[in-house]
């Protein structure tokens, strides 16, 4: 979506040879979800000068009352990522940034990442870049006997790089690649991952909020995709108590003005220079509060606090530590760049970006070090070496996550206060509806115990 050179009359010259009649003005609400509606594409320019406009107050997390001139919603469309939806035929797709009555929406969380890059990009001329690993689950559309893997043959206990999965959901692989490739992702592998029902797509990495754009496309895409072969792609972060589940993990790095890895250090152990080990230090610092942000579910911390899968490991982060390619850490070194594994697909990931390196800069201008690292397997470290250490574990649900984030002022104001003022309540909301459900598990335990 690179400004230069661009031409909109040229696009849409280009949209309307592709037989584009209508754009889908998208936005992401407060819980990471596309929303938009519709419009011809005879409206672009109305769509780029005011915006499409939605009831406010029937979105998750604007924070908009019901009446008055600050009650509509206006997504304003971003000219660049006018796109043609091969899946949706006669549709572009366009990105929004939100308004409200003229005024940018602080409770947007497009903008606010656009605002925290741009930050770093004024005050020291840097360029924040992320490679993102989309995981998800595949089931049937059938749900009556629960959730179950897309391919009922997809059962061995150890099933990553599974051959004969692949070759059987051959149609669905082929039709995802093709879609994405006509949308210029640059893809780099597609497997299957290590629990049934389970995949990971790898594609290229950008600028931090092109990033953002391109994987709320991606899941636009690949559930499409997925429905239009009578199956359903979710982002459920832990469906399965056996087996391992999803992560969303952010390859991250800054370049400066002449284009120099700033983490890189090729003569440290571990890869990265001072600058980086300090943006390592305040992930883990804030680590406790960007759980909230970046694993945002009550089923994220399912996947959290696993230690155990059928697979034999569940790649997921419990302990606060870092390492070298050690993806037992919180967070994995790896040639001069950072792997945040902390986030998992239920984030919006626009808010999980911003957070995550609203966290890191803390630890720059704080110049804080990080704690030794760990380059040992953490999940078979005895808990009186873990103590020893001083690691620290992630909070264990979502109530104490959001505690953590409720007393972290310093990166609630480093990403936007009113936007996670907002946030807060929403998740709040959200923990207390959890507290109060009645599970089956409950029911099948208690129902005839007494």
């Amino acid at each position: 979506m690179t400004k230069a050179n661009f031409s909109l009359e040229e696009r849409l010259r280009q949209l309307q040879a592709q037989g584009v009649h209508s754009v889908f003005a998208q936005f992401t609400d407060i819980l990471g979800s596309a929303r938009g509606k519709l419009v011809p594409l005879a409206h672009v320019q109305s769509l780029i000068d005011e915006g499409a406009g939605f009831s406010g107050p029937s979105i998750w997390g604007t924070g908009l009352p019901r009446t008055g001139p600050r009650s509509e919603y206006l997504g304003r469309i971003v000219p660049e990522s006018l796109q043609a939806l091969a899946w949706w035929p006669g549709v572009a797709r366009a990105v929004c940034n939100g308004y409200a009555n003229k005024q940018a929406l602080a409770t947007c969380s497009r903008q606010m990442l656009s605002s925290v890059t741009e930050g770093i990009r004024k005050s020291r001329q840097w360029t924040a870049w992320v490679g993102i690993e989309p995981e998800f689950f595949v089931f049937q559309s059938d749900t009556s006997q629960g959730l179950q893997p897309a391919d009922k043959d997809d059962r061995q206990s150890k099933p990553s790089y599974d051959v004969a999965v692949m070759q059987r959901q051959g149609a669905w692989l082929e039709s995802l690649r093709a879609q994405l490739q006509a949308l210029d992702f640059k893809l780099l592998q597609i497997d299957h991952e290590d629990a049934n029902g389970q995949w990971e797509v790898n594609y290229g990495f950008d600028e931090m909020l092109a990033a953002a754009d391109r994987y709320m496309l991606f899941k636009m895409t690949a559930q499409a995709v997925t429905a239009q072969h009578g199956m359903v792609y979710s982002s459920m972060p832990k469906p399965f108590a056996h087996a391992p589940g999803s992560g969303l993990h952010f390859h991250l790095s800054i370049t400066d003005e002449q284009g120099r890895a700033v983490f890189a250090d090729p003569t440290d152990p571990h890869g990265l220079s001072t600058l980086g080990k300090q943006f390592v230090a305040g992930l883990l610092h804030h680590a406790p509060a960007l759980a909230a942000v970046c694993a945002p579910s009550v089923n994220s911390y399912k996947r959290l606090a696993a230690s155990t899968s059928q697979s034999g490991t569940t790649w997921s982060p419990n302990l606060m530590a870092w390492g070298d390619n050690n993806r037992t850490a919180l967070v994995r070194t790896v040639a001069g760049r950072i792997e945040w594994r902390l986030p998992d697909p239920s984030a919006n990931v626009y808010a999980a970006l911003a957070a995550t390196l609203s966290a890191g800069m803390l630890g720059v201008a704080q110049q804080m070090s990080p704690p030794p690292p760990m380059d040992e397997d953490l999940y078979a470290m005895p808990l009186a070496q873990q103590q020893q250490h001083a690691l620290r574990r992630l909070p264990p649900d979502l109530g104490q996550a959001l505690e953590a984030f409720a007393q972290d002022q310093a990166l609630r104001e480093a990403m936007g206060s009113r936007f996670s003022e907002v946030y807060a309540q929403v998740k709040q909301e959200e923990w207390q509806a959890w507290q109060t459900a009645v599970t089956d598990w409950e029911v099948a335990r208690y129902g005839q115990w007494c």
